[in-house]
């Protein structure tokens, strides 16, 4: 046994390195890097996964809350609210384009007096996420110039989650993540949502075969929670404020099975709506979590990683 936790370290190590490690390639390179701005956190998010950091942002502080990783670029400007980004602001970067989502497609009129805008969906209803999580990275990689760097990312990622699952096969229960709204509500996530595919791929099982909406999540009540009793419990952070005083005192919260068992997890904050960064840092922080609370077969398989 022994022997086979070593080789899970090595392995998956070895696997982190190949999600991190810049590659020298025909990509453009870092002189030549487009000037790019973006209101929406996960096309952020995989530009920085790229090497090409955008040059301005919208609403970093909150980023920094509900995405936290990969860090943001120190010279990076905040160019206000998603919603309303400061168009004097954006139109002193000099940007040679800036990237939306379809959430905020009603910016396009506006934008596009400043620089050509381009709207990149990570989610479609009734469509494959893991097939969105490829086609968003390689439209994300092509506008950056770093389509080669792209396709690394994805095929580390890929070997990343396969040895995860070897590594994490003695794990016989099934999982359900949630994300607080307040103490009496939580999102929580099933088919259609990042943290649903992820988990397939580590060759884990989710408990919550409830419908869910175009996000990958159903809002419920805790006490809904009853209803499961072999399960562990996943809980993402950030925790609103004032919750977890609330929780301390509400018998509905502790009556719960999987409370009362102690079978529950917290993980530090991952984008819910992101793409291959935060898919990765799901993976890691998840494996982490599974590692502490039991005899886990990959003791410090998961490393955080460096963009």
């Amino acid at each position: 046994m022994q022997v086979f936790r070593s080789f899970c370290i090595l392995f998956c190590y070895a696997c982190s390195l190949l999600f991190s490690v810049p590659v020298f390639s025909n990509d453009v390179s870092s002189q030549a890097l487009p000037r790019l701005v973006t209101v929406d956190w996960t096309v952020a998010e995989t530009l920085i996964a790229l090497g090409a950091p955008p040059v301005g942002m919208a609403q970093t502080d909150s980023y920094r809350t509900w995405v936290q990783e990969p860090a943001l670029p120190a010279n990076l400007v905040d160019i206000g609210l998603r919603s309303q980004p400061n168009r004097e602001l954006l139109v002193q970067l000099k940007p040679d384009r800036i990237l939306i989502s379809p959430m905020f497609s009603t910016l396009e009129p506006m934008l596009s007096t400043i620089a050509p805008v381009s709207s990149i969906a990570m989610y479609h209803p009734g469509s494959d996420v893991w097939a969105d999580l490829y086609k968003t990275t390689r439209s994300i990689a092509k506008v950056a110039g770093k389509q080669e760097k792209g396709e690394q990312l994805l095929t580390g990622l890929e070997t990343y989650l396969s040895s995860l699952s070897h590594c994490l096969k003695s794990e016989k229960k099934p999982f359900i993540v949630v994300q607080f709204i307040d103490d009496r509500h939580v999102r929580v996530y099933g088919k259609q949502s990042l943290f649903d595919a992820v988990m397939q791929k580590m060759g884990l099982r989710n408990a919550w075969l409830g419908e869910t909406n175009y996000w990958g999540f159903s809002t419920i009540g805790i006490e809904k929670l009853a209803a499961y009793r072999n399960i562990r419990l996943i809980i993402v952070e950030p925790v609103p404020v004032g919750v977890p005083e609330k929780l301390a005192h509400s018998r509905i919260w502790s009556a719960l099975p999987v409370i009362q068992q102690r079978d529950y997890l917290y993980l530090p904050p991952v984008w819910s709506f992101g793409g291959i960064a935060s898919a990765h840092r799901f993976a890691t922080e998840l494996s982490k979590a599974l590692n502490q609370s039991t005899s886990s077969d990959c003791p410090g398989v998961a490393n955080a990683l460096a963009y």
